[in-house]
């Protein structure tokens, strides 16, 4: 079965990720992964993760870039 991935991305530790996650939760993502991390950084250990569990026909869903 297709899953439907969301990820969501802060770049701050006092940034607050809640608009993202309430949207990727609206549009009914099956799992939701997030990072706090500075735009810099080369390092993403959620988005690693969720890349690593991809399948064929899996969608990802990213509610802002910046």
């Amino acid at each position: 079965m297709n899953k439907l991935f969301g990820y969501a991305r802060v770049s701050t530790l006092d940034q607050n990720p809640d608009t993202q996650l309430d949207a990727l939760q609206r549009a009914g993502c099956d799992e939701i992964f997030q990072d706090k991390i500075t735009g810099v950084s080369t390092s993403r250990p959620a988005l690693d993760q969720l890349v690593s569990q991809l399948r064929a026909g899996d969608t990802v869903m990213v509610s802002r870039f910046f």
